[in-house]
C-alpha cells in the first residue's frame, strides 16, 4: 500500500480548514473508466488524503495502473495520496463495496464516486468549503454537468405524478449546471451515489444496504434516507464533473422495470408512514400504469406492463428479504 506523504507542495487539506478526504471508488471491469476518473482526482487543488478502491473486477490489474499515476504526480512536486486497493470479485455490488471501503475509511470526511466520472479541478476543494463554514452540515454533493434535459412528455410526467418524497430535486439541478455555475449552495434531501460526501463522524455507523446488489439501484437515497430528518444535506453547484455513464457492466432492462424497483423499495422501506405518503406512493402507481399502458400500445407488446410488475415485485421483495433476515 502507497504511504502519504505530507510535503509543502499541493495541500491534503482546504486552505480555510483542516480536514482530511477519503475517497471511495467502486469499480468493476471499467479500467480505462477508472484511469480517467483518478486522473482528475490527482489534479485536484486540494488531494484527498487517501483513494480507497474496491474492485470487484475479473484481474486485478487496476492497481498497477492507479500506482503508476499516483507516483507520476509524486515525481510532479504533488503530494503522495495513500492508496488502499481492495480485490474481491466476489463483492455481489456497490452497495456492499462502499461498505467494505467504510471500514477502512481515515479521514474526516468520506467522497463517495462512481468509477466513470471526471472531476473538474476544484471539485474537492468546494466541497469542503461548505464543511468549514458550516459546522452543522452533514453531508455535500457537487453536480452531474452532462445531463441532458428529458423529454418534455417525460419532465410532464415526472411533474405530474412524482409527488412528495418521491420527487428528485437533484435532476432540475444537474439540467441547469451551467446556469447555476457561480450560485450559492442548495439545499436537499437525497443525493447521487457517484457524488456524494458526508462528515464522516455522522455516517461513521451506518451502512448501505446489503441486501441491494449490482447496480444496487437507490442505495443513494436510501442511505439518505436513514440519516433523518435532521440531516443536513447541500448541493454546490460550483463542484462539477460529468458521468460518463459507462456501458460496461451496466443493466439494460426497460427503464420502468428499475424505476419501479427503486421506488418500491423507498416506499416500503422508508415511506410507507402517514396518509400522504401513501396517496403520493397510490398516485405514483397509477403514473405508471399510464405510461406503461401507453407504452404497450405503441409496441403493440406488454412488455412495459410486464416489466413494471417485475420491478416492483423485485423492489419489495428487497425489503421482504431484508425484513425476514433482520428477524432472525
Amino acid at each position: 500500500m502507497l504511504q502519504s506523504s505530507f510535503e509543502d507542495r499541493k495541500v491534503h487539506v482546504n486552505p480555510n480548514g483542516t480536514l482530511s478526504v477519503s475517497v471511495i471508488i467502486p469499480t468493476k471491469n471499467r479500467l480505462d473508466d477508472l484511469t480517467k476518473a483518478v486522473e482528475s482526482l490527482v489534479r485536484q487543488s486540494v488531494l484527498p488524503l487517501e483513494l480507497i478502491v474496491v474492485d470487484q473486477s475479473e484481474s486485478p490489474e487496476a492497481r498497477d495502473r492507479i500506482e503508476s499515476q499516483l507516483m507520476q504526480h509524486v515525481s510532479g512536486g504533488d503530494s503522495m495520496i495513500s492508496l488502499r486497493y481492495i480485490y474481491d470479485p466476489k463483492i455481489p455490488g456497490g452497495a456492499v463495496a462502499r461498505n467494505r471501503a467504510m471500514e477502512v475509511a481515515s479521514s474526516d470526511v468520506w467522497l463517495f464516486l462512481d468509477d466513470d466520472v471526471e472531476l473538474e479541478p476544484l471539485f474537492v476543494e468546494e466541497l469542503l468549503k461548505l464543511y468549514v463554514h458550516r459546522a452543522s452540515v452533514t453531508g455535500v454533493s457537487g453536480v452531474v454537468t452532462n445531463y441532458p434535459m428529458p423529454s418534455f412528455f417525460s419532465r410532464l410526467w415526472a411533474a405530474i405524478f412524482r409527488r412528495g418524497p418521491f420527487h428528485d430535486e437533484r435532476q432540475q439541478i444537474y439540467w441547469h449546471a451551467d446556469a447555476l455555475r457561480e450560485s450559492e449552495p442548495i439545499r436537499v434531501n437525497k443525493f447521487g451515489g457517484g457524488l456524494m460526501s458526508f462528515r464522516a463522524s455522522a455516517v461513521r455507523h451506518v451502512r448501505f444496504d446489503e441486501n441491494l446488489r449490482g447496480v444496487s439501484d437507490g442505495e443513494d437515497i436510501d442511505f439518505c434516507a436513514r440519516l433523518g430528518h435532521g440531516a443536513e444535506l447541500w448541493m454546490t453547484p460550483k463542484a462539477r464533473l460529468i458521468h460518463k455513464e459507462s456501458t460496461a457492466g451496466r443493466e439494460r432492462d426497460h427503464w420502468l422495470k428499475r424505476d419501479a424497483s427503486s421506488s418500491y423499495f423507498h416506499y416500503w422501506k422508508n415511506w410507507n408512514q402517514g396518509v400522504r405518503n401513501r396517496l403520493c406512493f397510490f398516485w405514483l402507481n397509477a403514473g405508471y400504469g399510464l405510461v406503461a399502458t401507453f407504452g404497450s400500445l405503441r409496441a403493440g407488446s406488454l412488455r412495459p406492463w410486464k416489466a413494471m410488475l417485475e420491478g416492483a415485485r423485485e423492489g419489495r421483495a428487497v425489503v421482504a428479504g431484508a425484513e425476514r433476515t433482520s428477524s432472525r
